[in-house]
């Protein structure tokens, strides 16, 4: 293997973080055609990648290359982040892990308007329900509920706390009634919220300090808040969902909310980043942003 560039680094890097060329190559900008003459530079007179039609998978000595220089570039690139910090208008790319409903929280508020603000900048959001590791994927920021930041992290709190909404159609509601308590549930058509492990998710509820968990029935089981909301606007059943994917139905009258006095707030978002990285001049007036956000949402 001779000297490889940079280019080519980075190339076998996203290769093995994202675990196919495809992904791979729209995570660089490339093509999968461009992708693949780039590694097949990098791999002469040394394989790094196993590949079937279906799948690729590292060799011995590219699992020893990852080690290697995959902590190598990204002190790389905090170098040149941090070179790139003193200048007076930030640019470059933020990469930002995030759950699903997180993404839908920041996206108008904070996103929105940072890149009105910078122009220079791009950000790249990408939306998982299990928690990764934003440092060896390859991300400056991460977005998740307060009491899943890891404890190695430094926490930036977005200010406004989190709820769910328990609702109906207004013809579910006229046919079926109203539970008044959570176990009237197990009376009812219910649309069951699948987490990203495949496993169905115990409705939770909460009053005057008393929790109760409520594993719910009903035909149809969904992993996403969008067919969720649909679902519940087609009078298939009752719907829980995070209160602000459902808020403006909720005030044009389009579905009525139950259990209102059974879904008391919890801790909210924080933004986290790794504390021992030097900071860009991008990521740094997102936190910044994101710090003014959260003085005026408490």
């Amino acid at each position: 293997m001779e000297l490889a560039s940079l280019k080519e680094l980075e190339a076998a890097i996203a290769i093995a973080r994202r675990g196919t060329f495809r992904a791979a190559a729209i995570d660089l900008g490339l093509s999968t055609t461009a992708l693949s003459h780039t590694i097949s530079r990098l791999e002469a007179g040394l394989r790094l990648f196993n590949r079937t039609t279906r799948s690729v998978s590292l060799t011995d000595a590219g699992r020893l290359f990852v080690q290697q220089v995959g902590p190598t570039l990204q002190d790389l690139h905090a170098a040149l982040d941090l070179v790139r910090a003193h200048r007076e208008t930030p640019s470059g790319t933020i990469r930002i892990n995030a759950a699903p409903f997180a993404a839908r929280a920041i996206i108008s508020p904070l996103v929105l308007e940072f890149l009105r603000r910078y122009p220079d900048m791009s950000v790249d959001i990408v939306t998982e329900g299990k928690m990764v590791d934003i440092v060896k994927d390859g991300f400056d920021l991460g977005v998740r509920v307060e009491g899943l930041v890891p404890s190695d992290m430094i926490a930036v709190s977005l200010g406004r706390p989190q709820r769910h909404a328990v609702v109906v159609s207004p013809e579910y509601f006229g046919k079926h009634g109203k539970p008044m308590v959570p176990p009237d549930l197990l009376n009812h058509r219910c649309i069951r919220v699948r987490l990203p492990d495949g496993s169905l998710f115990r409705w939770r509820f909460e009053k005057d300090g008393e929790p109760v968990q409520i594993d719910v029935r009903g035909p149809i089981a969904l992993d996403e808040a969008s067919l969720t909301r649909t679902a519940v606007l087609e009078s298939a059943g009752v719907g829980y969902l995070f209160e602000q994917d459902i808020l403006a139905d909720i005030e044009a009258g389009r579905v009525i909310r139950v259990l209102e006095d059974w879904t008391p707030p919890y801790p909210g978002l924080c933004l986290y980043y790794p504390g021992r990285r030097n900071l860009s001049a991008g990521v740094r007036a997102f936190l910044n942003l994101a710090r003014d956000f959260s003085r005026k949402a408490t």
